[in-house]
């Protein structure tokens, strides 16, 4: 293992649904480099699972009692090193960048971004705290070359 490959975070990428990879290739790549981008110098580490909107609608009827699939899910360790889970929704996250016009890549993207932060604190539950969120979604999606998502 060269130093560079040990100062990184880990990122394991669950493909739960295959039709992600089949309509972008790639796409495990895409979300590690989104998912260390958001973790910044920080070597910590996390799995994104890539689902279908059947088995996110199950996890936030059961977590979040909303019977209804979701762009995407968190789920904090509470620990240091592994800070938790993130899970997308293959149609949801489809069907919103078609809406938005955005690229699928950037949507993505931008959900893992989004889904990390959420795993290393940060939340959007008053207007303050959800500016602080966008704004830095906002840099890390520049470092990225994707455009303001908002």
């Amino acid at each position: 293992m060269t130093r560079a490959t040990a100062a990184r975070a880990r990122v394991d990428v669950i493909l739960l649904d295959a039709a992600w990879a089949k309509a972008l290739p790639g796409v495990e790549r895409l979300v590690r480099r989104a998912a260390r981008a958001a973790l910044g110098a920080r070597k910590r580490s996390l799995n994104v699972a890539l689902a279908d909107d059947r088995r996110v609608r199950a996890l936030n009827k059961r977590d979040r009692r909303q019977d209804k699939p979701t762009n995407v899910l968190s789920y904090p360790s509470g620990e240091r090193q592994f800070v938790g889970d993130v899970v997308l929704a293959r149609q949801t996250v489809w069907r919103e960048a078609r809406a938005q016009n955005k690229t699928p890549q950037a949507h993505i993207s931008h959900l893992v971004v989004h889904g990390t932060l959420h795993l290393l604190g940060y939340d959007h539950e008053d207007d303050s705290e959800a500016e602080r969120m966008e704004a830095l979604e906002r840099r890390i999606l520049a470092k990225l070359g994707i455009a303001d998502p908002y």
